[in-house]
């Protein structure tokens, strides 16, 4: 088989499943659940304080 025909025949049984991602489908749902999960943690107080300070020296830096 050439590379466009596997190519070719992987999208159709993706198309067929109804799955865009075909055999990666489980990784992608892992990955999205992994980025969800961390996206709702709470930001660690001391990591809020140093992103503070940052924006506020940043102004500071402007003015020179």
């Amino acid at each position: 088989m050439t590379k466009n025909t596997t190519a070719g025949a992987a999208n159709r049984r993706r198309a067929a499943s109804g799955d865009p991602l075909g055999p990666n489908s489980e990784i992608g749902r892992k990955l999205k659940q992994y980025y969800d999960e961390l996206v709702s943690d709470n930001v660690p107080d001391r990591f809020a304080q140093l992103l503070s300070q940052l924006e506020r020296a940043q102004p500071a830096q402007k003015k020179d």
